[in-house]
């Protein structure tokens, strides 16, 4: 009994959390709204990469709100400065304020707000919000996921020819079978469009970074699929670097395909 009792707690603690999530999630997506197709102040990070008021606007209030309810989670966002004191911590936010800044910046609706919580490495509650679609995905830990409140699936496709990928086309422009390829700016709504059964498979051979995938790698999960890196191992969050060098997320069958052809 006790070890139910654990579990049971352990579910209630994160619904209460999933529950927090997609209540400032949502709020978050009424900020990135305002934003969106205006002329807002934008600068390149170190490296290159995009970055506008509307990164550090949801950055700011997710930081605050989710903070002020769980005051003992560790923080890692791509926006705010990066902390040892997570690895301390029993359970981590792990937050991308806008995941598609380049899509954002271009004013097409391919972005989303990523946050999950991490424990031992692992996702237990995530939300991936799209705030101009109204797509909200949603998973719990052995709860299943979901779109808008309707239970999701992965597809059951077995083979790679004719699938439908998601990633840059020209990753798969040589040694692949042909296929419809399809890309956004996105990696957490690619992950989340396979886990709503409306693409086959997201394959990505660079490096990600941990708020890119940990709530879309939930998610996909939830829905009966997999997100694995090439090897096949189930990747490992809130690690000093906090990076994952590949990622290909797919239903079962068609991710051992996947697998397959990359040892080739």
């Amino acid at each position: 009994m006790a070890g139910g009792g654990h579990a049971t707690q352990q579910h209630g603690e994160h619904d209460q959390d999933l529950a927090l999530l997609e209540s400032a999630v949502s709020a978050a997506g009424g900020i990135a709204r305002k934003f969106y197709g205006q002329d807002v102040k934008r600068w390149s990070k170190p490296g290159g990469s995009p970055v506008s008021e509307a990164d550090l606007a949801v950055d700011n209030y997710l930081r605050e709100n989710l903070l002020a309810a769980r005051p003992d989670y560790g923080w890692l966002s791509e926006e705010s400065v990066d902390s040892e004191q997570r690895l301390t911590r029993a359970r981590v936010f792990v937050v991308d304020p806008i995941d598609g800044t380049v899509a954002f910046l271009k004013h097409r609706p391919h972005f989303t707000i990523c946050a999950a919580v991490v424990e031992k490495g692992r996702p237990r509650t995530a939300v991936v919000f799209n705030p101009i679609t109204g797509e909200c995905f949603a998973a719990r830990h052995g709860g299943g996921a979901t779109l808008n409140g309707a239970a999701i699936h992965v597809t059951d496709r077995d083979r790679i020819e004719g699938a439908r990928m998601l990633g840059p086309k020209a990753s798969f422009a040589e040694g692949w079978p042909p296929m419809d390829v399809t890309s956004y700016s996105s990696v957490a709504y690619r992950i989340a469009l396979v886990a709503a059964g409306r693409h086959d498979a997201v394959v990505s051979l660079s490096v990600k970074r941990d708020w890119d995938l940990a709530a879309a790698d939930l998610i996909v999960q939830e829905a009966g699929g997999l997100l694995t890196n090439e090897a096949g191992h189930a990747l490992v969050y809130n690690q000093p670097a906090a990076t994952q060098r590949t990622s290909i997320a797919a239903g079962p069958r068609l991710h051992a395909k996947l697998l397959e052809h990359l040892r080739q």
